[in-house]
């Protein structure tokens, strides 16, 4: 076969396989817009909820384009350890920093995009945690590896944070009780 054809024959080959792949994986991709995983609330309905069960709440500020969001999600949320430790301890939220979805805090009407710049979100992911009450805590701005972000889940869902102690100090009192 001359190089010629061969060379034909290799771009049709691609382009064949291209144009019945990439639709497909397209396809496995794209979430429809408000799908969220099991757990994950709204705005006002995990304000509500926490309210209801006296648990803080975690907020993943997220959005549709955030690389490191989805690899938060994939390896960090996804692990057995972190879902049952918020499932237990939190109410969790997920807020999409772009949305024009209405929401409200302290009374006041917001979008996910007013919520992100009234709680000073300036990249994603973030991770907020709110008291039961809906009162700031601490943003958390990044992506964390699993392991540390369950040390900061505990931190902050068992009390250490509200009784006044530094994360450096329980790190090193939770590293000792391993």
């Amino acid at each position: 076969m001359p190089v010629r054809s061969f060379l034909k024959f290799r771009r049709f080959r691609f382009t064949a396989l291209a144009g019945a792949v990439l639709p497909a994986l397209l396809l496995l991709s794209v979430r429809p817009a408000g799908a969220a995983e099991p757990g994950w609330m709204s705005w006002d309905e995990g304000l509500r909820r926490a309210a209801e069960t006296r648990r803080p709440v975690l907020v993943d500020v997220t959005t549709e384009w955030c690389g490191w969001c989805k690899r938060m999600d994939r390896d960090v949320y996804a692990r057995p350890e972190v879902r049952d430790y918020l499932a237990q301890h939190f109410v969790r939220v997920k807020l999409d920093a772009e949305s024009a979805s209405s929401a409200t805090y302290g009374g006041k009407p917001y979008t996910g995009r007013t919520l992100a710049m009234r709680f000073g979100v300036s990249g994603y992911p973030t991770t907020i945690f709110l008291r039961p009450g809906g009162e700031h805590l601490v943003n958390v701005p990044g992506y964390v590896p699993a392991e540390q972000f369950l040390m900061l889940l505990r931190y902050v869902g068992e009390g250490h944070m509200d009784r006044g102690e530094t994360f450096e100090a329980f790190q090193k009192s939770a590293g000792a009780g391993r």
